[in-house]
């Protein structure tokens, strides 16, 4: 991929040009409330470097789900205040209510070396997110208009073939931003070359979500520890009553498989031995521990129990690579938080002891804040668990592969 210095001299020098970054600000909100803004952090660097350098720099992202049409409550207004508010007191950072069109070519223009504009929600445009290259161009084509130059930043995006992800790169000089870099090797050195023991935890709600990475890390890690809503149809799969569990029946018997080569090829899976079930969906809901193997058929397992969590930490304690992605329960609600908050200590603990730990994004980089944990806890936090998982996968990610050009 080329990066930003490549770029710089192919262009001689950024000062003056004008850089469409794709960033990832996908960021959850309580109505305007920013509940975590790591991501925003995390887009920082790469912005910062390219106004010190002197360039105009246009900020594009998406959030939330639009269906191609404006929607209020997904506008990114209250990402560009925060943006702002992280940036460097002398850099000026504006918003356009608008992704494409007069009033977001105006304020491009109205840019000075150095400044910062954030466009409105790419997917308030119906060609962003289209399925083919064809309905995508004309907005690809407008949004490469208003630059110079392009650097892909967003990680969370590049499983995407989408206009500015994948269409705008193929009409402008383009790079990879340095959270892209550093993701992709840190994502590399899980899929290449581990340091051993490689544990592997993966937890939330589907097995379905995590079919291919659970088939591909059976030929790399060393064990793979199973939590969350998943772990259900894996106790099925041996042949265990899971009440009213989150179960995927028809997931059972590939289960099963996975059991079965994990087996010939020596990999552990650890599985809970116990489990917190109750009686609902609820913070209030009478709750229990009960063994792995003896769940009542009328409730509903919520999180692993604490010698499961006693299991899990131990499994971790020699590991040299973690990688997490999936919470270990319904970690929103504290009685059933101990096993994720459990992992993520373990992670914690690896971490100062020298182990490369790697939290998956998603749910799991929500947890672990809502811990108090900071990033600084952890070798790496993925901005991406979707692109992460892809990636280790083995797949081709259309906004890296377009960035190989």
């Amino acid at each position: 991929m080329r990066t930003i210095d490549q770029l710089s001299d192919e262009l001689g020098g950024l000062a003056g040009r004008t850089v469409l970054v794709r960033s990832d600000l996908n960021v959850p909100l309580d109505g305007q409330e920013i509940t975590d803004d790591g991501r925003v952090r995390a887009s920082v660097p790469t912005i910062t470097r390219l106004a010190r350098e002197g360039a105009r720099v246009v900020v594009c992202a998406h959030l939330g789900r639009p269906k191609g049409t404006p929607e209020a409550k997904y506008s990114l207004a209250p990402v560009a205040t925060r943006l702002d508010e992280l940036l460097d007191d002398d850099i000026t950072v504006s918003f356009v209510e608008e992704t494409v069109g007069d009033r977001a070519t105006a304020a491009v223009q109205a840019l000075a070396d150095g400044d910062v504009l954030v466009l409105e929600n790419l997917r308030f445009n119906p060609g962003e997110t289209a399925k083919t290259d064809e309905e995508r161009a004309d907005f690809a084509q407008a949004l490469a208009a208003l630059a110079d130059a392009f650097v892909s930043d967003g990680f969370g995006v590049v499983h995407r073939a989408q206009a500015s992800v994948y269409d705008v790169p193929r009409l402008l000089p383009h790079a990879a931003g340095g959270l892209v870099v550093s993701e992709v090797e840190v994502m590399r050195a899980l899929r290449e070359d581990p340091r051993r023991p490689y544990a592997v935890i993966l937890g939330g709600a589907k097995v379905s979500d995590k079919l291919g990475v659970i088939e591909s890390l059976i030929t790399v890690a060393d064990r793979l520890l199973i939590g969350g809503g998943m772990v259900f149809t894996f106790l099925k799969a041996q042949g265990h009553e899971v009440g009213t569990s989150l179960l995927e029946e028809d997931q059972v018997d590939t289960v099963k498989g996975y059991l079965e080569t994990a087996a010939e090829r020596g990999v552990e899976i650890v599985l809970p031995t116990d489990v917190v079930v109750a009686d609902a969906f609820s913070a209030d809901a009478a709750h229990e521990v009960v063994p792995a193997d003896a769940m009542p058929a009328d409730r509903m397992g919520l999180d692993i129990g604490p010698d499961s969590e006693e299991l899990f930490v131990g499994r971790l304690a020699d590991a040299q690579t973690i990688f997490w992605n999936g919470p270990m329960g319904a970690f929103e609600m504290e009685p059933f938080a101990g096993g994720t908050r459990a992992v993520a200590q373990a992670l914690v603990d690896r971490t100062s002891e020298g182990a490369l730990t790697v939290v998956g994004g998603g749910d799991s980089a929500a947890a672990v804040r809502d811990f108090g944990h900071t990033d600084d806890d952890f070798s790496h936090i993925s901005t991406g668990g979707g692109a992460s998982l892809e990636y280790l996968e083995g797949k081709d990610l259309p906004g890296l592969s377009v960035l190989e050009d």
